[in-house]
């Protein structure tokens, strides 16, 4: 079996006894540091610090950078600026997709593509394959870090590193070089969480030094290192899709949901004939939030059930840490979508009660951070 894959903060993760690794394709990474249940409250109520460092970097530069990022996006490149990030998904011809990534515009000619990192080298190969004149693709991927700082006292703890003007810093926006704990850093606001938050891009030689910075930084704000465990749980609760599950070369971005994504009127891209038809006929399936009315926990996979046959499969559930209630996402057929139908997931064998419901779960209400004053 082929080494794992670790990221520049791995010798970090041993000053954590309650750390627990596991093979996350192909990456030795920790599903938790502390405890999952303590890393997703720390986020929601103070601070969480990710290692999301196996994520992937492409740079797109080139005079034809745009006309190929239209071409290859669901999303209207054309409306970023210097500084902005978009969320955008790469499409197959049938509508499913690729993966789902963020662009950053750098300059007008030079782009940032941040890919999931199982799919690396998938993605960098469909860009590759349809590249045209004009454009370069370098993957940056291995000698990028990134970290991710989440939670209400997410700016606090930023500010007390940084002299970067972060409280005027938009979500979906990103400072090219401002200096964290003394690193030039590529900074940018948004999250994978639900809460507000700041990713921070920079040299793999670097990270281990700003993780730990920002560790001791967050201290007096109730800050704690997450792993991939309270990642999951809080994105879930928050409606953000996981590739693999919400998304797949099986699911196209109109079933998932993500419908805003995809400016079918900006010309013509990869994947745009068959979005144009199923938004026209309508998505023959839906993804939704279910709620368990019988006791049980909806997982990846189950099968869901009405009038008597499977209507489709759970995506991803567990019992919600913030809202303590027994929830999933499904992708089911479109006619049994609609809010409060009852419907059967079967779980070990037996089919239970649930309902559709409202999504997402969980939605931040903006409040004081909480948490001790440094000074």
């Amino acid at each position: 079996m082929s080494q794992l894959k670790r990221t520049p903060i791995f010798d970090q993760y041993s000053a954590y006894p309650g750390a627990r690794c596991i093979d996350f394709g192909g990456w030795e990474l920790p599903v938790q540091f502390i405890g999952i249940q303590r890393e997703h409250e720390a986020v929601r109520t103070h601070a969480g610090l990710f290692d999301v460092s196996h994520m992937g970097e492409f740079i797109v530069s080139g005079p034809a950078s745009l006309t190929f990022l239209q071409q290859m996006t669901t999303n209207d490149v054309s409306r970023l600026e210097d500084g902005k990030a978009q969320y955008t998904l790469l499409c197959y011809p049938d509508g499913g997709v690729v993966d789902d990534i963020l662009i950053y515009q750098m300059k007008s000619d030079r782009y940032m593509l941040v890919v999931n990192a199982s799919n690396i080298d998938k993605d960098y190969a469909w860009l590759q394959k349809h590249l045209i004149h004009g454009v370069t693709l370098t993957n940056v991927s291995n000698r990028t870090a990134l970290l991710a700082l989440q939670g209400p006292n997410a700016q606090a703890i930023l500010a007390a590193v940084t002299e970067a003007p972060i409280d005027s810093l938009a979500p979906f926006h990103f400072l090219s070089d401002a200096q964290v704990c003394g690193v030039s850093t590529l900074l940018s606001r948004s999250g994978y969480t639900g809460e507000d938050g700041f990713e921070l891009y920079l040299s793999a030689e670097d990270a281990a030094h700003v993780w730990n910075e920002l560790i001791r930084a967050g201290e007096p704000f109730g800050l704690l290192p997450a792993g991939l465990g309270a990642r999951d749980t809080l994105r879930f609760e928050a409606r953000l899709p996981l590739y693999g599950q919400e998304i797949t070369a099986d699911i196209s971005p109109l079933e998932a949901g993500l419908a805003r994504f995809v400016k079918l009127d900006k010309g013509d891209f990869i994947g745009r004939v068959a979005l144009t038809k199923q938004k026209t006929d309508g998505p023959a399936r839906k993804l939704v939030g279910i709620e368990m009315i019988d006791k049980g926990i909806p997982r990846s996979h189950y099968p869901v059930l009405a009038d008597g046959r499977v209507i489709g499969e759970v995506t991803t559930g567990t019992q919600s840490p913030t809202l303590k209630r027994n929830l999933g996402l499904a992708l089911i057929e479109s006619a049994f979508s609609e809010l409060d139908t009852e419907i059967l997931v079967e779980i070990r064998g037996k089919q239970l009660k649930a309902r559709v419901v409202s999504t997402p779960f969980y939605k931040r209400i903006p409040t004081p951070a909480k948490g001790a004053n440094p000074s």
